[in-house]
């Protein structure tokens, strides 16, 4: 045993003290842990914190008694949320819409992407980086005011230009099948630039040591996109598009109330679930009935990641997210 011992010493391979392998791990990646925890702060405290509220949607919620005072109600909010006719119609919304813009989105930000990793002159780069990533810190205010400007039926510089095109204004405000593409162009402008940012850092990560050989063998920049960049980002699309499908029930709750100035009209196109359970609550005041419906959404879109995971692990073992 001492030989044992003395040969573990001799090797190097002796156990530390737990107090001592502590110390040295901080000191190796202490300024990492450092760094995180404001983010991980913020997800403790915005997404594991409310944990416990999850009851809520099982019960029938009343202010004055607070949230475990209040009586059991079941499954009888989810009945509810499920039974009223306007539900169906926005929860179709919500899946075309976010469908959109998950396909449209994942494509303008790549190509984008692509354009920008075409760009070699630092001054140029950074502008054009600038200009695509400003417009996702607009707020929905805002862009609803630019939307306005450019569709308002009397002074909308679309309807302004049709008319000057010998064409018949459109009162847009009131035409809901418009809205889908109107919608899906606003959010391409405001998010496919920053978007982009994930598919170009993995564009950046490429050894340029390929695009040379490629070169040398004749190969044009279409056919080194082609068999060089988009194989090597196959994993990074796939991530971000199960990340994606996972958040499908889930709506950009300015979007769709804020740019759509909530107008009635539009509801047959514009109205998804957020929406719906938002005019809900403030006619309504049911909690729980909002609860099951952020409870439902976020149990749909957990079962949507796991079987779009296994899809892709069933047809490419190595490109799924776990």
């Amino acid at each position: 045993m001492a030989s044992i011992v003395k040969a573990t010493r001799q090797t190097g391979f002796e156990r530390k003290p737990l107090t001592r392998r502590i110390r040295q791990y901080l000191n190796q990646n202490g300024a990492f842990w450092l760094m995180a925890l404001p983010g991980l702060l913020l997800i403790f405290v915005f997404a594991y914190g409310p944990l416990p509220g999850i009851v809520i949607a099982f019960k029938n919620y009343k202010f004055n008694l607070g949230i475990w005072g209040s009586e059991w109600a079941g499954l009888t909010n989810f009945q509810f949320l499920f039974r009223v006719p306007q539900a169906a119609s926005a929860l179709g919304n919500t899946l075309v819409m976010n469908g959109l813009f998950i396909l449209t989105g994942t494509l303008v930000s790549f190509l984008l992407a692509l354009l920008m990793n075409e760009v070699h002159t630092k001054l140029r780069a950074r502008f054009f980086q600038s200009a695509m990533f400003f417009p996702h810190f607009i707020s929905a205010i805002i862009i609803s005011y630019f939307v306005l400007a450019l569709l308002s039926t009397d002074i909308g510089i679309v309807n302004k230009t049709l008319v000057g095109m010998g064409l018949q204004p459109v009162e847009w405000y009131s035409s809901p099948e418009h809205w889908p593409a109107i919608l899906t162009l606003v959010n391409i402008w405001k998010g496919a630039g920053y978007g982009s940012l994930l598919y170009l850092a993995g564009m950046l990560a490429v050894s340029p040591e390929l695009y040379e050989a490629a070169r040398i063998d004749g190969a044009s920049k279409i056919e080194q996109i082609r068999f060089i960049t988009v194989p090597l980002l196959v994993p990074v699309l796939i991530i971000t598009t199960l990340l994606a499908i996972g958040r499908i029930l889930f709506s950009d709750f300015g979007l769709f109330f804020v740019v759509t100035r909530d107008t009635s009209a539009l509801y047959p196109t514009t109205d998804v679930i957020d929406t719906f359970v938002y005019r809900g609550l403030r006619k309504l005041g049911d909690v729980g009935m909002a609860a099951a419906a952020s409870f439902a959404q976020s149990v749909i879109g957990f079962v949507l990641v796991l079987g779009s995971n296994l899809l892709v692990r069933k047809l490419d073992p190595e490109r799924a997210l776990f």
